[in-house]
């Protein structure tokens, strides 16, 4: 899975253990003496556009292409700090770059992707699939332009991070395509969601307490027992009303029904303003999209032509995990 499902429960040896083997698995990048981020990372994707020089960025498995161009990498170990925004992540699947240098130039694969982020400054760490265990380049360095994370309990989002080249990632590029890249050039902007087993507030069912509706907690029921009836509290004299208790997120598809190679259209309702909701068809995150100020969310996919016949499934779920609604639909067979 990609996002942790609740119940998980953070420590700082965790979090150090994280950090010691993301050292093991990239050497030549740690910095010495450098304290752990306080946040260990439980899920999350990043998403990358490319737009320069006539890049293409294909992916393998478990990234994914996905509509608009842009392609989404699960993050993997790593470490994030919710006070500064700070994060050390691993990202899985390989990026396959094809197009600038034509047929002939055949792709750059691109393995160990490794994000860095401190100060409102980043670095995208690869490794050239020619040049062996120690062949990590930092290909692009990452502008925020003043922009601020989104942070909530749980999890933080960078939008909107501009990637150039380095001059070792310039000099990869230019080797691989036969084509001038210089230090600067745009290779397009990522999107950053990372989800975190902690936050600023305990958030049940993340932190450790049960989640909700789950047996042992205070809404939950034991399995096999009814629920106690109990007689509706009498409100204290003087004692403000209390606040109906919030809806759960609902979600609703466009299409009962459709055919491969067409599109479909998730619309989610019940989040909170402004919060960040991953998409996952077929349990398969893929998309994120931000509540509006209506805590509606609006996610259009493609069904692709190799869409097997039959059931489907397209869930929304909030970082965390605490809040999920699911829809489903059918694809008609063509055959």
């Amino acid at each position: 899975m990609v996002t942790e499902r609740p119940g998980a429960v953070r420590s700082g040896a965790a979090v150090l253990a994280g950090g010691v083997l993301l050292a093991l698995l990239w050497p030549g990048t740690a910095v010495a003496g450098q304290d752990p981020l306080p946040d260990e990372v439980s899920g999350g994707y990043v998403s990358w556009a490319t737009g320069s020089h006539g890049v293409e960025l294909e992916a393998e498995k478990p990234a994914v292409r996905g509509a608009g161009g842009l392609t989404w990498f699960p993050a993997g170990i790593g470490g994030a700090d919710l006070g500064s925004g700070d994060a050390d992540v691993t990202l899985a699947g390989t990026a396959r770059l094809t197009g600038a240098g034509g047929p002939a130039a055949g792709e750059l694969g691109l393995g160990g992707l490794r994000l860095r982020l401190e100060g409102g400054e980043g670095v995208l760490y690869v490794r050239d699939g020619q040049a062996g265990a120690e062949g990590a380049v930092a290909l692009a360095d990452l502008r925020t332009d003043g922009a601020e994370p989104v942070v909530r309990s749980g999890g933080l989002t960078w939008t909107g991070l501009r990637a150039s080249l380095t001059a070792d990632g310039a000099r990869l590029l230019a080797g691989w395509s036969g084509r001038p890249f210089a230090e600067g050039d745009a290779v397009g902007e990522l999107d950053v969601t990372l989800g975190t087993g902690g936050g600023p507030a305990p958030v049940p069912g993340v932190d450790g307490g049960p989640a909700p509706g789950s047996a042992g907690s205070p809404d939950g029921v034991s399995p096999g027992a009814p629920p106690a009836q109990e007689p509706d509290p009498v409100p204290a004299e003087g004692a403000a009303p209390q606040e109906p208790p919030s809806a759960a997120p609902a979600a609703l598809v466009e299409h009962p029904e459709v055919a491969p190679g067409t599109e479909q259209r998730v619309t989610g309702e019940g989040f909170e303003p402004g919060e960040v909701v991953l998409v996952a068809i077929d349990e398969d995150t893929r998309y994120q999209a931000v509540a509006d100020a209506s805590g509606q969310v609006f996610r259009t996919f493609p069904v692709y032509v190799t869409a097997t016949a039959g059931a489907h499934t397209a869930e929304l779920y909030s970082v965390t995990g605490d809040r999920r609604a699911s829809a489903g639909f059918r694809v008609r067979n063509e055959g």
